[in-house]
C-alpha cells in the first residue's frame, strides 16, 4: 500500500529508481524511452553529469536563504544569464517554483501594473479556448479547458476566452493560413470592443499550445497581429511558454520565431530540466519600475530564488549553450516530423501532424474526412498512454481536444539530446501502442 496521494491512485505507477540519457529505469530493470520529457520538462535527459555536481557544488556552499533577507550568486547570475538572451525590453526576472506559479505572479504582475499606473479598473484578462495554464486557481480560471475547469468552476474569477488558433479545427476550406490567424486574432479587437474602455489588463496565450490540444503552432501573422491589437489598446501581452519555451521549439524563446516581444514570458519545464523545481516570469522594465514606485510587488513565495535550483537551472541553459543543442532540437525535429508523417500520414485514424521543433503531435479521429473524434468513453488516449508504456514508451496523451470533452492527441517532447535511432525507436514503438489501443 502506497501512502502517497497518486494522480491514479486505481493503477500505482512503476517505481523510478535510476536515469541514463533518454530513458528512465524501475526498480524491476525495465527501461522506458521518454519521448515526451515527462510533460516536456526533461530536455537534458535524466543523467547529466554536469547538472548534478551543479547541485552538489551549491548545495555544499548554501542551500536556502529567504528573499526577503538575502539574494545569492546563482539567482543573480541565472537572471542576467537570461535577461542577456532576451529582447532589450525584458529585462526583470521573477523567481518561481513551477509553471503554475510564473502564471499566477504574470496574472498578478499585469493587475498590480494597472492599479499602480491610475486604472484600476483594468482587471480583465482574455484568454483561449483549448489552452491550459496552470494547476493553481488563477492559471485554472484562465484556462479553456473545461474538464479541469469543472470541479472547480464556483472558485474561479471570471475571464474570457476566446477562439484559438488551432488550423486543424478552426480553418475554412478557403481561407489561407494568414487569412486564419487574422480572423481569430480579430477575435480579441471585437472582445476588447465588447467591454468598457479600459477594463481589459491582459491577453494571455501559450506561443505554441502545449498538453491540451497538443503542440499546435500559430499560423503565419497570428501573433503579430495580436501585439499590434494589444498596443492599440493598451493590453499586456503575456505569452506563456512553460511548455514550448527554453530551447523546446529550436530557439531559446518560441516567440523569437514570431517575429515580437510579449510585456510578460513565462517559462518553467525547460529551465530546469526536471533537476530542481524552478520557473519565473520575465517583464519588462516598464512593469517594474511602474509597480515599484507604488510600494513594490505585493507577492511571492518562499522558496523564490532558491539558490539550489537557480545553481541548476544556470548549469542547465549552459549545458544547452555550449553543447550546441538546440542545433540538435532543430535538425531532429526534422526527422521526427519526417518520421511520424512516414508512419502515420496516411494511417486511417490519424487527422492531423503537427509542432514546432521537439514539440510535436498526432491527433486521432474516428473519420479522416469529417474529422470526427471518438466517442470521450473510450478513453483513448489513456489506453495509448497505458500500451506505450508496456513498451517501454514514455509520451503524453490527452483528451477532449475536439469540443472539450472528445478527441484525442499524444504529444511528444523528447530530450534535446535525443538522437536519429532513438526517434526510430520512439516512432516505431508509438504506431505499435497507437495499433494495439486501436484494436482493443
Amino acid at each position: 500500500m502506497s501512502h502517497i496521494f497518486h494522480r491514479f491512485p486505481g493503477n500505482l505507477p512503476p517505481v523510478a529508481v535510476a536515469g541514463d540519457g533518454v530513458f528512465i529505469i524501475d526498480k524491476d530493470g525495465k527501461r522506458y524511452l521518454d519521448a515526451s520529457g515527462g510533460a516536456a520538462v526533461s530536455c537534458l535527459g535524466h543523467s547529466n553529469a554536469r547538472v548534478r555536481d551543479a547541485i552538489i557544488t551549491q548545495g555544499q556552499k548554501l542551500a536556502f536563504a529567504h528573499t526577503s533577507f538575502f539574494t545569492s550568486e546563482p539567482a543573480e547570475e541565472l537572471a542576467e544569464f537570461l535577461v542577456r538572451r532576451t529582447p532589450e525590453t525584458l529585462t526583470k526576472v521573477h523567481y518561481v517554483s513551477g509553471g503554475s506559479e510564473a502564471v499566477e505572479t504574470a496574472l498578478k504582475l499585469a493587475r498590480q501594473y494597472f492599479v499602480a499606473k491610475g486604472e484600476p479598473k483594468r482587471g480583465v484578462i482574455i484568454s483561449r479556448e483549448r489552452s491550459y495554464h496552470g494547476a493553481t486557481l488563477g492559471a485554472v480560471a484562465i484556462s479553456g479547458n473545461a474538464w479541469r475547469r469543472a470541479p472547480f468552476e464556483p472558485l474561479l474569477f471570471k475571464s474570457v476566452q476566446i477562439a484559438a488558433c488551432y488550423p486543424y479545427r478552426g480553418k475554412q476550406g478557403n481561407e489561407t493560413d494568414l487569412d486564419y490567424g487574422l480572423r481569430v486574432a480579430n477575435e480579441l479587437e471585437r472582445e476588447i470592443l465588447a467591454r468598457e474602455p479600459g477594463t481589459v489588463a491582459a491577453f494571455v496565450a501559450e506561443t505554441v499550445v502545449g498538453a491540451t490540444a497538443g503542440a499546435v503552432p500559430p499560423v503565419e501573422g497570428y501573433f503579430k497581429r495580436i501585439r499590434e491589437i494589444c498596443d492599440q489598446y493598451g493590453v499586456l501581452l503575456i505569452l506563456d511558454e512553460v511548455m514550448s519555451g527554453m530551447g523546446r521549439t529550436g530557439s531559446l524563446f518560441a516567440f523569437e520565431q514570431e517575429g515580437i516581444s510579449p510585456d510578460i514570458v513565462t517559462i518553467a519545464k525547460g529551465m530546469g530540466a526536471g533537476y530542481q523545481p524552478i520557473g519565473a516570469a520575465i517583464c519588462t522594465q516598464e512593469i517594474f519600475d511602474t509597480i515599484n514606485s507604488d510600494g513594490g510587488f505585493a507577492h511571492g513565495h518562499t522558496y523564490l530564488g532558491h539558490a539550489i535550483a537557480c545553481a541548476a537551472a544556470l548549469e542547465v541553459q549552459k549545458v544547452i549553450e555550449d553543447e550546441n543543442l538546440l542545433e540538435n532540437v532543430r535538425a531532429v525535429a526534422r526527422y521526427l516530423s519526417e518520421s511520424l508523417n512516414e508512419r502515420f500520414g496516411q494511417h486511417p485514424n490519424v487527422g492531423d501532424i503537427r509542432g514546432r521543433g521537439l514539440f510535436q503531435a498526432i491527433e486521432l479521429v474516428e473519420d479522416r474526412e469529417s474529422k470526427r473524434p471518438f466517442q470521450a468513453s473510450r478513453k483513448l488516449h489513456a489506453v495509448i498512454k497505458k500500451n506505450a508504456m508496456q513498451r517501454g514508451l514514455m509520451v503524453y496523451p490527452t483528451g477532449g481536444v475536439a469540443d472539450g470533452k472528445a478527441g484525442d492527441h499524444v504529444l511528444l517532447a523528447p530530450p534535446y539530446i535525443v538522437t536519429r535511432g532513438e526517434v526510430d525507436i520512439i516512432v516505431d514503438r508509438l504506431a505499435s501502442a497507437v495499433t494495439a489501443a486501436l484494436e482493443s
